[in-house]
Parts: C-alpha cells; sequence; structure tokens
C-alpha cells in the first residue's frame, strides 16, 4: 500500500514551526488573562507594528475566512459592492462569508491574467453599476500573493492603489500568503501596504507556521472603529488568546516569518526547475511564490495519486496546483521528482 504523502497538497498540511511551538509551550506554563488582555496578545501587537513601522490596529480571528469576511463587512454596508479578482479566495472559497457578514455586499468578480487584477476590467464592471439600481462600488480587493502564485510588484500595486483612490474605493488585501510576497520581493512590508494607500490586510500565520489564527490590521484607526464587537458578535473572540497569539509571537520575533517564507519560495522554485527538466512538464503560471501550477497529463497524475502524494488540479482542463511549505525539503522534492522521472520514462517507452 503507497505511504500518503500530502506535502504539495497545500501549505496548511505542514506542522507548526519549531519558534511558534516553542512560544506555543512558554504561554501554556502558567495561567494567564483572558480575552486578549495577555503579554502575548499585547506583544503581537506591538511586533505587527514593529513590523510594519507604522501605528496599526491588530485584531485575531480564528481563520482567513473570518478575516477576510468581517474586514470587508467592517468596509462595506449591505448595498455595496466588492470587486475582486475571478480566482479571488472570497469569491471561490468562502461559502459566501464576506456576503452574509456584510448582510448582503455584493462581490464582482472580474478577469486578469496570471491571477492579477486587470484594472481596466474593473473600470468597465464599475461603470455597470453607475445608478440606483445597482450596489453602489466600495471595495477594491486584491491577493497578495495570488491565488495563482503570481506577486504584485510595488508599482503594479501603487497603480492599483491611485485607481482605488480616485473612485473613493477601500482597499483590502488577503494576505493569506503574505509573507512570500514579501520574501519573493525583497521588500519592506510597508511598501507594499500603507505606504501605497492600503486600507486593510488580512495577515496569513497559517500557513507560514502557526497552527491557526489570523491577524486583521487596519492602517486607519477610523476603520477599525468597534471591529472588536464585530468580531465578538462574529464568534471570533477567542477566551485563551495567548494560545493564538503565542506561535505569533514566534514567527513575528527575529524574521522567522520571512525566513519561514524564503524556503517555501526556494523550494517551489527548485520543484518547478526540476519538474521542468525530468519530464518537461509546462509552468501554466509564472512561479514567484510558493505555488507550482503546472500542466500534467492526467494518466501521469493518477500514477502519482497511486504512489500516495496528494494534490490537486487547481483549473480545468489539466493545470494543477503544487505547494510548497515552509517545512518542504529538498529530500520530499528528489523523492516527487524521482518518482515524475520514472513514471514519465514508462509511459514513453
Amino acid at each position: 500500500m503507497a505511504t500518503h504523502r500530502y506535502d504539495f497538497a497545500s501549505d496548511n498540511t505542514a506542522g507548526i514551526a519549531p519558534e511558534a511551538w516553542a512560544a506555543l509551550q512558554q504561554a501554556n506554563a502558567a495561567p494567564a488573562p483572558s480575552y486578549g488582555e495577555d503579554q502575548w496578545t499585547r506583544r503581537v501587537a506591538e511586533l505587527v507594528r514593529e513590523i510594519f513601522e507604522t501605528d496599526c490596529k491588530v485584531f485575531f480571528v480564528f481563520n482567513g475566512t473570518a478575516a477576510n469576511s468581517l474586514a470587508l463587512a467592517q468596509l462595506c454596508r449591505s448595498y455595496h459592492s466588492v470587486f475582486c479578482h475571478e480566482h479571488a479566495h472570497i469569491e471561490t472559497d468562502e461559502c459566501g462569508g464576506p456576503e452574509f457578514f456584510s448582510g448582503g455586499a455584493k462581490l464582482v468578480a472580474v478577469p486578469g491574467a496570471n491571477g492579477k487584477l486587470d484594472l481596466a476590467a474593473v473600470g468597465a464592471a464599475i461603470l455597470k453599476q453607475r445608478d440606483l439600481h445597482s450596489p453602489k462600488p466600495r471595495v477594491l480587493s486584491i491577493t497578495q500573493s495570488t491565488e495563482l502564485g503570481t506577486v504584485y510588484t510595488p508599482d503594479e500595486l501603487g497603480a492599483i492603489a491611485e485607481f482605488a483612490r480616485a473612485r473613493s474605493l477601500a482597499l483590502h488585501m488577503d494576505g493569506a500568503r503574505f509573507a512570500n510576497a514579501v520574501a519573493a520581493l525583497g521588500c519592506a512590508p510597508k511598501e507594499i501596504t500603507w505606504q501605497l494607500g492600503l486600507d486593510v490586510l488580512c495577515l496569513g500565520g497559517t500557513k507560514n507556521g502557526t497552527g491557526g489564527g489570523e491577524l486583521v490590521v487596519f492602517f486607519k484607526e477610523e476603520l477599525a472603529r468597534e471591529f472588536d464587537y464585530r468580531a465578538k458578535q462574529a464568534g471570533q473572540l477567542a477566551s485563551k488568546m495567548r494560545f493564538l497569539a503565542a506561535p505569533w509571537a514566534g514567527l513575528l520575533t527575529d524574521g522567522i516569518w520571512l525566513r519561514n517564507a524564503e524556503r517555501a519560495n526556494e523550494a517551489a522554485g527548485l520543484l518547478a526547475s526540476k519538474l521542468g527538466e525530468v519530464a518537461g512538464l509546462e509552468l501554466a503560471f509564472p512561479r514567484q511564490a510558493n505555488a507550482v501550477f503546472l500542466h500534467m497529463p492526467e494518466e501521469l497524475v493518477a500514477e502519482l495519486h497511486a504512489r500516495g502524494w496528494h494534490f490537486y488540479k487547481f483549473l480545468e482542463p489539466d493545470i494543477y496546483r503544487l505547494m510548497c511549505s515552509w517545512a518542504a525539503s529538498a529530500e520530499v522534492i528528489d523523492a516527487l521528482v524521482a518518482d515524475v522521472r520514472e513514471l514519465s520514462g514508462k509511459r514513453l517507452e
């Protein structure tokens, strides 16, 4: 029977990073105040402000769906609309959460090459909502890095921010893999967030080495007003908040979060290179962060699944996604590549 391997199925399948685990153990050593009044929660907020080099409001929620849904609900009323990429997580994978928590705000999905918003397409979509009979445009949502593994450059983000300002749109960023984008760009976090005009960032930790718990970061204090009540009402206030916060403290201290992202990105680059060399597999989208999207023959995929490798088809007809986490190793990559080489050779015999 094949040993099941989930190494490349998602960057969620990895365990907790050692530094996050150590911090969690420290937080478990003694009693502490509840509901976010503990030293760990305060420390994480301080670290976030240091990393972004600005004052900002930081809130914990349990997962990315809650982060995005509640952040957008904070920016919207029920009669507003949110413009996002057609492959954005808020559109495809959050079970209507943004609409539900906003009381009915409409998501408007638009196309764009390589997972990035096409501003011309956004502009055309906005023009369709010009009067009282349509939802009122309110938010532009971007994903960094994108759902197709690409990364917006500072110039691209600057153009998006300028576009949003010109139309009085708030700007939201789904940053489930924000760390990977920062590592890929080699820039300061402020350069691709508040300095360009970003209003709110949903900062992901689960894919970077925590066991759960995401951050909602408001860069404008007025936008964060009463968000704590919104989160509580949505069931997102943890009584033992220190157990969400402590792993974050472990990651955000001494740059661990960026080193984890760099390892994941480098692993994805190595994986893409080796699979291209041994089997001639072609990338479906540029490999810029920790995701590798490949055109793969169904027969090869079935044979790899039979050998225990788990990964998913992302787009029809033949585009598969392989994710590299902070824990991806050269040994695991070599094992997959060896199986691909062997199976590809057999198929050509």
